[in-house]
């Protein structure tokens, strides 16, 4: 396939290295045999996709150029016109599907809340986002890059740092460096306490990360358990975090 330059759209940078492109394809996994591009642009990952025969490949484009342009080179894809973000996509397969994609830097962090919306339908992400973005997904408890999407990720997925790709193999050059995660969904399917409450808490916590959670969540709970009104949301696990809902939901009820 030759290369096309793109234009830079919705703050995408689009992948020219074929290595790498065949290497985020090769860490998709063939559990689930439907699978979802996210922004294809020029198709330089469909082209690896569609090579798997044992996977169905749709891709999900909202750019008008690059949707003529995968319609003239690839004929026989299907192709949904449309904003990740704003459709429910669960109506467009019949059972699970996973997610690929280079996606959009500006809008990353969207689509894995898209993502965490439609968990149980999604048993596997891959994706390359800007390195810090990946490095906050991956971060555990204790350090200072794990946050909202940390937490949050982390208590649905199992999350991998597979690569990191280099700022130079992009047109146009971003001013940081890329890195590929893959998600793959654990076994937890309900929360023993309120969903709604729980990414409330998160959310809260995180907000105010330099205090203690005394102070951050003073308005969820003005009376936290001792063992965690001092601590800081960055120092709490994921187990801890749903442990803490539980408790709080509890206190409600009282």
């Amino acid at each position: 396939m030759s290369f096309v330059k793109p234009k830079k759209s919705l703050g995408q940078h689009f992948l020219t290295d074929q290595n790498i492109a065949r290497k985020i394809v090769d860490s998709l996994g063939s559990n689930v045999s439907e699978v979802l591009e996210i922004g294809p642009g020029m198709g330089v990952l469909t082209q690896y996709l569609l090579q798997r025969s044992e996977l169905n490949i749709k891709v999900i484009e909202i750019d008008h150029e690059s949707v003529a342009y995968l319609q003239q080179h690839y004929p026989n894809l299907e192709i949904l016109q449309n904003d990740f973000l704003r459709v429910n996509i669960s109506d467009q397969f019949s059972g699970e599907f996973n997610i690929i994609g280079n996606f959009p830097y500006n809008i990353s962090s969207q689509i894995f809340f898209r993502v965490l919306e439609f968990r149980n339908h999604i048993p596997e992400v891959v994706g390359m986002v800007q390195k810090e973005v990946a490095e906050r997904i991956a971060s555990l408890h204790g350090n200072k890059t794990y946050g909202i999407l940390s937490v949050l990720l982390q208590t649905f997925y199992n999350i991998e740092y597979l690569f990191t790709v280099s700022e130079k193999v992009f047109i146009p050059h971003p001013k940081v460096k890329s890195a590929v995660i893959r998600l793959s969904r654990n076994n937890r399917k309900t929360l023993p306490c309120s969903e709604d409450l729980f990414f409330k808490v998160v959310k809260a916590a995180f907000h105010l990360r330099r205090k203690m959670l005394r102070n951050s969540l003073n308005k969820i709970c003005l009376h936290l358990p001792e063992k965690y009104a001092d601590k800081r949301p960055e120092q709490l696990s994921v187990e801890e975090f749903i442990d803490l809902t539980v408790i709080i939901e509890n206190l409600e009820k009282t």
